[in-house]
């Protein structure tokens, strides 16, 4: 399961990013043909910020469709998959997008006088 080490990844980098700041929420970009899989990366989530400023955070992830563009015919087509292969028979297809893979955003919760020090 890739999924832990990607999910890992995002969660160190947003701990780094966000300086020890208690995170409330992350928004990825995770495309349909990324070979990810966001469910199972909501599962590793959970296991991967226990313990950490993520800890409790919310992981929103947007799953934009793939689409294609046919080199043969001209045609932008929807992939849901990675099978390339155009109406017109044309298997000269260009993956235009869907294979994104990115943090678009963290919201860090505010600090609450408990937690000033």
């Amino acid at each position: 399961m890739h999924e832990l080490s990607i999910t890992q990844s995002v969660v160190d980098a947003v701990s780094e990013h966000a300086a020890g700041a208690r995170v409330a929420s992350v928004r990825l970009r995770v495309g349909k043909l990324s070979g990810v899989v966001p469910d199972a990366m909501r599962f590793c989530f959970e296991l991967v910020t226990e313990g950490t400023s993520l800890q409790g955070a919310e992981l929103v992830i947007d799953e934009p469709p793939g689409t294609g563009h046919c080199r043969t015919c001209g045609s932008e087509l929807a992939l849901a998959d990675l099978i390339l292969l155009c109406p017109c028979g044309s298997a000269d297809v260009a993956v235009v997008s869907g294979r994104e893979l990115s943090v678009q955003s963290i919201e860090v919760a505010p600090v609450t006088s408990t937690e000033v020090v």
